[in-house]
């Protein structure tokens, strides 16, 4: 889609030029730009970064399984995140880690989010974890509150709340909880008609 290319192209310039000397590596939305379901998460970690794709990590993994899980294909959607470029700390040595993203951060990325949102308008937006789901519903929730439910985006349309793949990962007491969500969304998606019953 050329919007969708003119519009990441024109966020690089845009943060090239906030962020200058210092140059970002950006990864930005992967998948069907067509699809009816968007999955949005916080921002990419170390292989997104090295891979240019969103999710393709220890998260990406998790991921997979959401599509077993729930019957679509990666095909079947697309992926993007709200921060675009991975968020660091030092660590030991000469090595960085990953950090959440500020709100600072999260606050510069929302307009670019919006307006990619608009451009693939899709019919449900999946958020993952805390960041997405406090940008796309514009409200103060925890994903403790709102995990496994539908509900209205800040900018119209239907959004559903669901853990980050990567909270499994580190609480794996989540998985019974999360596979409980997954199995609502399905639902949800399948009473929207996005999915075969």
């Amino acid at each position: 889609m050329t919007k969708l290319k003119h519009l990441y192209e024109d966020c690089a310039a845009y943060f090239d030029d906030l962020y200058a000397p210092d140059k970002k590596v950006y990864v930005f939305g992967d998948g069907d730009p067509e699809a009816r379901i968007v999955l949005v998460g916080e921002a990419p970690g170390e292989q997104e970064t090295l891979l240019g794709k969103p999710f393709v990590g220890r998260a990406g993994k998790n991921l997979d399984e959401f599509l077993r899980v729930t019957g679509l294909g990666r095909g079947e959607l697309y992926i993007t995140n709200v921060v675009k470029f991975r968020p660091v700390r030092p660590s030991s040595g000469q090595r960085v880690s990953n950090r959440p993203p500020t709100r600072e951060e999260i606050g510069l990325f929302l307009p670019w989010l919006k307006r990619e949102l608009a451009l693939l308008e899709p019919s449900i937006i999946v958020t993952l974890g805390n960041v997405p789901l406090r940008a796309v519903s514009g409200r103060s929730l925890t994903i403790g509150q709102a995990h496994g439910t539908k509900l209205e985006s800040a900018w119209g349309g239907e959004m559903f709340a669901l853990y980050h793949p990567a909270s499994i990962v580190y609480n794996p007491k989540l998985k019974e909880t999360y596979l409980q969500d997954l199995a609502a969304f399905a639902q949800t998606a399948r009473e929207m008609g996005l999915m075969r019953p």
